[in-house]
């Protein structure tokens, strides 16, 4: 069925604004999706490496594994933290060689953020706000965590290879 240009300019209208009506209750949604993959594989990563090797560094100048999870955790606080204007959750940091607690930490530090994220504002998502990265607008610091994280996962994804261990595959 053919309709008349006219009801078909009114329908495509009204889907399209009803797309920007929900996308708009939900600011932050495309960044909390995102999320759930970035952190359901860091922590696929970092349940790889066998806790015997948490203190594995392939460089004397490299973090150990485990330093290297700790990190990640550690900025994934502070970028969240920094979207809400607050100081970062009080969360002591284990020994770089305990695997289940570094585990445990990062795992938090990524449910701290999927309470943050999806509950961002598009006033949020623009003002500038403290970072590990400086003071930047909120999608800039979603960005900077998102690339930070994939950056030390790569590494870590190396550090997995160099004990011939076959990284998670990799998800969207």
């Amino acid at each position: 069925m053919k309709l008349p240009v006219a009801v078909a300019a009114v329908m495509v209208g009204s889907v399209l604004g009803a797309n920007c009506v929900a996308s708009s209750a939900k600011p932050a949604a495309e960044y909390a999706k995102h999320l759930d993959a970035l952190s359901g594989l860091s922590i696929a990563v970092a349940q790889s490496m066998p806790g015997d090797q948490y203190s594995f560094r392939p460089h004397p100048e490299s973090m150990t594994f485990g330093e290297l999870m700790l990190h990640i955790a550690g900025t994934n606080y502070a970028f969240c933290a920094g979207l809400k204007d607050s100081a970062p959750p009080d969360t002591p940091s284990p020994a770089a060689t305990d695997k289940d607690a570094v585990v445990k930490l990062l795992t938090g530090s990524f449910d701290y953020c999927s309470g943050v994220i999806p509950n961002l504002t598009d006033q949020q998502l623009s003002q500038a706000h403290d970072s590990p990265d400086g003071r930047l607008p909120g999608r800039e610091i979603l960005l900077a965590m998102y690339v930070h994280v994939a950056h030390h996962r790569g590494q870590a994804e190396i550090y997995l290879r160099d004990k011939g261990i076959r990284p998670p595959s990799y998800r969207i």
